[in-house]
């Protein structure tokens, strides 16, 4: 069994990331899903943007920190969009972090990041929020601090193309892509 802390996008906890916590506990995982905007969920990006601003990157970042206090240090990190951020600003607090993933958005790797990691990204291709230029900073960062990223990139799909509630839905790529993540867990747990 995984410990699992999804954290969730611009437009807050919603049904899609509860469903995907759901899949994963189904699959023998422990997953927490911290609420970052107190409640307060968004129907478009920028009422998303808005709500950020509102509620301050500061205690965003505050509560997700609060909700993995009683998790063990080897807790993975996931984090959809936005939560990808969140995880980026954890992860140095967490060296052992037992994987990461990065779901709709990339993130810098710390310093700190332990070799042999577990990384996982999966986005849109193309995707405003997960740009060519960023992924090959991220490869390259991988390569030189001996990490295990793997990158999966959707053509042709929208930027939240896993969440069945909004527009970008892909069920194909979405299937695929939690079907990958279940991998990635399984791995985890096997240690190979």
């Amino acid at each position: 069994m995984a410990h699992i802390a999804l954290f969730h996008s611009v437009l807050g906890l919603r049904p899609a990331e509860l469903r995907a916590a759901e899949r994963l506990c189904r699959a023998g995982h422990d997953v927490v899903t911290p609420d970052l905007f107190g409640g307060e969920t968004a129907v478009t990006l920028d009422q998303g943007f808005e709500l950020v601003d509102r509620v301050g990157w500061g205690a965003v970042v505050k509560r997700a920190r609060q909700a993995l206090r009683g998790m063990p240090d080897e807790t993975v990190l996931a984090g959809v969009s936005m939560g990808a951020g969140v995880v980026a600003d954890l992860w140095p607090e967490r060296p052992a972090a037992v994987g990461v993933l990065l779901l709709h958005a990339t993130a810098d790797l710390p310093t700190s990041v332990r070799p042999g990691l577990r990384v996982q990204l999966h986005a849109a291709e193309p995707d405003e929020f997960t740009p060519h230029h960023r992924v090959t900073a991220l490869r390259q960062a991988a390569r030189e601090r001996n990490v295990d990223l793997k990158v999966f990139r959707y053509p042709g799909v929208g930027h939240f193309y896993t969440d069945p509630d909004l527009p970008d839905h892909d069920p194909a790529a979405a299937e695929q892509t939690w079907r990958r993540v279940l991998d990635f867990l399984a791995c985890i747990e096997n240690g190979s």
